[in-house]
This record gives structure tokens, C-alpha cells and sequence, in this order.
């Protein structure tokens, strides 16, 4: 295991990730993108107990556990700079339009440091899977070649799946890495105000079946 600085936040505060194994695909899976949903950081923090206790996957894994690290202090959505980081993305459909301010994308695609730290890191590692927990109603949103992995989930945690989350959204990190980048990409959306026994009990070991089939990737 190897602990790095990921990138900085609009406050200027480090982003802390841990890298995990050294060969085999590559996966990212990404906690608190939106501060305000802790159910995300519960699960990326217990994934983050589990692997430093015993790491045996194929795989090398980075994780984020806490992205959004000035929202998660704030308990807020969006960062430090009132941006929604998941309309943020320089994406073909990224658009400055919002016609709620909570999805606030911008002034432009890829404003943020948060952003501009995981576009580059995309971009230098491209990844076969991301995996980026969020908490919402129970939905396993997949963008490109991860049906497989979803239908694992789904099948211990009875979630649906789906190719689309219902709604428009510009700059978001399913459609900037699954779907124009071939990095398949799972939006997990945990059930809102799961308790945290029932979030490490039922989807932890959830995406740790799927991590088995993406070491044959």
C-alpha cells in the first residue's frame, strides 16, 4: 500500500488516495464526491480498512476515499467554490446552463483543482473500472463495459441497473470516462441514510465480489 497526495482542493487542502497492488487492471473508485453524501465516504473508508488489512487482488487500485475533501468538512455538495464537481468535467455535452443551483457546473468545464487532479490522473492511467459511491435511491448506474461487474452487485445488494440515472447531466464523471473514454464506470448510488452497519455489512463485500471479475479484465 502506498499513500499520495491526489491532487489539492479549492481550498487549497490535500487530497489524499492510496494506491493498492502493483500489477493488473487498473480501478479507481472514488468516496465523497459530493460531500454531503456520507453514505460514499462510509463505504470507501471501510474499503480502505479492508485493503489495508489484506490486499489480494490482481488488480492496482487506487482509492480516493474522501475527493471532495472540502465538502465532506462542510457536509456540503458541491466544493469550497459552490461547483457541483460531478457537472464539472470537460465533457462533449458540458454546458454552463443549470436550471438548479445545486448542479452549479461552473464557470467553465474543469474549473476546479479537484477536477483537474483526477483528469490528469485519468488520463495517465487510464483505468478499466471506476467505481465512484455516491448515495441517492438504490441505483447502479453504469457507463460503458461494466455490466458484468454491476450485475454482481445488483445480485448481493438487489439493486437496479441502469445505463441512464433519469436526468440530464452534463459534466458528470460517467459520461467523461465511460462513455467517451472506454473507462467503464459504475455511479453507485447507496440507499440515503443507510446506516453505516448496514453500508460496510451489505456493500462492501458487494464490490469486492466485482473486484474479482475485473482482475480478468
Amino acid at each position: 500500500m502506498k499513500s499520495f497526495k491526489f491532487g489539492n482542493t479549492a481550498q487549497g487542502l490535500p487530497i489524499m488516495a492510496e494506491k493498492y497492488g502493483t500489477q493488473g487492471p487498473k480501478v479507481l473508485i472514488l468516496g465523497g464526491v459530493h460531500g454531503d453524501e456520507w453514505e460514499g465516504v462510509v463505504a470507501a473508508t471501510a474499503l480502505q480498512n479492508r485493503f489495508i488489512e489484506s490486499f489480494t487482488y490482481k488488480l492496482q487500485l487506487t482509492l480516493v476515499p474522501m475527493f471532495n475533501f472540502d465538502g465532506v468538512l462542510r457536509s456540503t455538495r458541491k466544493n469550497a467554490n459552490n461547483v457541483d464537481l460531478n457537472r464539472n468535467l470537460p465533457t462533449n455535452d458540458w454546458t454552463s446552463d443549470v436550471k438548479e443551483e445545486r448542479y452549479f457546473p461552473g464557470a467553465k468545464a474543469n474549473s476546479e483543482p479537484e477536477n483537474q487532479a483526477l483528469v490528469t490522473w485519468l488520463d495517465e492511467n487510464k483505468p478499466q473500472l471506476v467505481i465512484s459511491l455516491h448515495s441517492w435511491k438504490p441505483l447502479l448506474n453504469i457507463n460503458g463495459r461494466c455490466q458484468e461487474e454491476a450485475e454482481i452487485i445488483a445480485k448481493l445488494t438487489n439493486y437496479e441497473i441502469k445505463d441512464s440515472i433519469g436526468y440530464p447531466t452534463p459534466g458528470c464523471l460517467g459520461t467523461y470516462c465511460g462513455l467517451e473514454r472506454d473507462m467503464p464506470t459504475i455511479t453507485y448510488e447507496i440507499e440515503r441514510n443507510l446506516a453505516p452497519k448496514q453500508i460496510i455489512s451489505k456493500h462492501v463485500p458487494a464490490i469486492l465480489e466485482a473486484l474479482k471479475l475485473t482482475e480478468s479484465r
